[in-house]
């Protein structure tokens, strides 16, 4: 009797989950979870080269915050042609243009029951890169740059990005 009721609800409860997921885009990059990850050993989660950025993270150990990641500039001489901001800020949704471009999964090594979850959202800007010219290079001319920045309705939008992160699974004690 007591299985005849538990059957129903669990079906119930994994339907649940299934819509849950199935509401969320699915990401354009898709990747399997990462290697788990002990307490305190910073990673790489991404490298997002058009913005000057890496994504970085650590297991804390702490209860309270039991991962933290932040984005970090590659290099002082690179040029972005795309930015990084808050998540907070952007609110990304797939209604106002955003596209969900990566699901990052970071188990932990101490806590296997436990992941660390990075969904990274991109909004794709205007701004392209000049095409190539006869030798196969791309140049932008100063007089085309000033002609360009002139005219504010011609000026092209970076493409943004924006992560937020998410622990799944249970905490250990």
């Amino acid at each position: 009797m007591r299985q005849s009721v538990a059957l129903p609800l669990l079906a119930a409860g994994l339907l649940m989950a299934a819509a849950v997921h199935a509401a969320e885009p699915a990401p354009e990059i898709q990747r399997p979870a990462a290697a788990p990850q002990a307490v305190g050993v910073v990673h790489s989660l991404r490298q997002i080269p058009e913005a000057c950025a890496r994504l970085e993270g650590a297991f804390t150990g702490d209860a309270a915050q039991p991962y933290r990641y932040a984005p970090v500039r590659t290099s002082p001489q690179c040029q972005p042609r795309a930015r990084f901001i808050d998540f907070d800020k952007a609110k990304p949704s797939v209604a106002t243009g955003w596209k969900l471009n990566d699901v990052i999964r970071v188990p932990s090594a101490a806590c296997p029951s436990q992941q660390a979850v990075v969904r990274v959202w991109r909004k794709p800007g205007s701004a392209m890169p000049p095409p190539a010219d006869a030798q196969g290079r791309t140049r932008i001319y100063l007089q085309d740059a000033k002609q360009q920045a002139a005219t504010a309705a011609q000026a092209p939008s970076l493409a943004l990005f924006a992560a937020k992160l998410g622990m799944e699974g249970e905490a250990c004690k």
